[in-house]
């Protein structure tokens, strides 16, 4: 089956004042769908068709550029949406917590670094927080839309949160102000999801 545009399960306007309306229309609409569509077309006809997204990037060519930017921008949107919520739900706790304090000192450090790793990816790309085996975490960036399971992106690990610094993630509210965007991502990050996703991920 064709992979298919996700469903943000939650309104346009819904991550205001710290994500606009017009700018989650357009990113889901028309960057997002795109990346699905070339995706789609990308892989028609070929070994990689009825495989799952995580299976595609995981053993990628990545010199297949079609499938390595709209893959990427595929998965990676999809993961983005998930962890947003208009309420900020939750909290860090559990043993999401426990490895970040583990790894990172607090949550406060934590919050810094991956700041850090937003801000200092030149250009476009994403931050990401991983988890490798065993259930060690750490942040990394990489540019465009590679992942970091993708081979040799040098990030490694399972993505379970991710900040997207393209332009087009905030450039009509925020202009060129990112580090007010990376600001604001944590106002609406839905820790829930990230934890499940954490959880997850050690199975």
């Amino acid at each position: 089956m064709a992979f298919t545009l996700p469903e943000l399960g939650y309104a346009y306007n819904a991550l205001e004042p710290h994500i606009d309306a017009r700018t989650m229309e357009i990113h889901h609409t028309k960057h997002h769908a795109a990346y699905t569509t070339n995706l789609n077309n990308a892989i028609a006809g070929t070994d990689l068709e009825g495989k799952s997204i995580l299976d595609i990037l995981t053993h990628l060519d990545m010199n297949n550029m079609p499938v390595r930017n709209n893959g990427g921008g595929y998965f990676n949107h999809n993961l983005f949406w998930e962890i947003l919520h208009p309420e900020n739900k939750g909290r860090l706790s559990g043993a999401l917590a426990d490895a970040i304090n583990e790894a990172f000192g607090s949550k406060e450090q934590f919050m810094e670094k991956f700041s850090a790793a937003a801000m200092s990816r030149f250009g476009s790309g994403w931050a990401w927080l991983c988890v490798h085996p065993g259930g060690k975490v750490d942040i990394c960036s990489t540019p465009n839309q590679d992942v970091p399971v993708m081979p040799g992106v040098g990030c490694g690990g399972t993505p379970i949160m991710g900040l997207d610094v393209w332009e087009h993630a905030y450039y009509l509210n925020y202009q060129n102000r990112r580090a007010d965007y990376v600001n604001a991502f944590w106002n609406v990050l839905n820790w829930n999801v990230v934890e499940k996703k954490y959880e997850a991920a050690l199975k």
